[in-house]
C-alpha cells in the first residue's frame, strides 16, 4: 500500500524576491528526503541582500535545481502531494520546475483535502500542537513533513507498525 505523500518548502521572502531555499518530501514508504536548494540566478534580487539568509551557503551546499527536479520526477510521479496549506507552496514548486523548463509531475493539495473529518483550523491547531509536543522547529521543512505524517497517522491514513 502506498502512503499519502507530503511536501514542505522553506523559502526566503523579501520586498522584491520570493524563492525556495530548502524542500522536504515523503516517499511511498513514509521515509523523507530533504534538500537545500541552490537558488537560480533569476530568483535573486539584484540590489537587495535577502535578510539573514546565507546565500553563500546555499550556492556552495545547495543541490542544483536540475538535480532536484530529476529527483522529484523519480519520487513523486503522478501523485497528489499534500502540503500544510499555509505557505506559497504551489508558487514555489512552479518556480523550481520553471527554472529548468519542466512541469511538476505531481499535483499539490492542502492537507484538508486528505483529512476531511476536521476543519482547516482544527488541522492547523493539531499540526502546531504536534510540532510543540515533538520539539520540532517549524522553519525546517523536514519537520513540517514529519508533523503532517504524524497528523495523517493520527487520523488513520498511515498503518501503525
Amino acid at each position: 500500500m502506498s502512503l499519502p505523500r507530503f511536501l514542505d518548502i522553506e523559502y526566503c521572502q523579501t520586498d522584491t524576491a520570493l524563492f525556495p531555499t530548502a524542500i522536504a518530501w515523503s516517499l511511498a514508504d513514509g521515509q523523507m528526503k530533504t534538500v537545500v536548494i541552490a537558488p537560480d540566478e533569476s530568483w535573486l534580487p539584484e540590489d537587495e541582500e535577502p535578510g539573514d539568509l546565507d546565500l553563500q551557503f546555499l550556492m556552495e551546499q545547495g543541490v542544483p535545481i536540475i538535480e532536484l527536479v530529476r529527483e522529484l520526477h523519480e519520487d513523486l510521479p503522478d501523485q497528489t502531494v499534500y502540503v500544510d496549506g499555509l505557505d506559497p507552496d504551489e508558487i514555489l514548486v512552479d518556480m523550481i520546475f520553471s527554472a529548468v523548463g519542466h512541469e511538476p509531475p505531481f499535483e499539490i493539495a492542502p492537507i484538508s483535502e486528505l483529512i476531511t473529518g476536521l476543519d482547516v483550523e482544527s488541522i492547523e491547531d493539531r499540526r502546531h500542537q504536534l510540532m510543540i509536543e515533538e520539539g520540532l522547529e517549524p522553519q525546517l521543512p523536514e519537520n513540517g513533513v514529519y508533523a503532517l505524517l504524524l497528523l495523517a497517522r493520527e487520523e488513520g491514513y498511515l498503518d501503525e507498525d
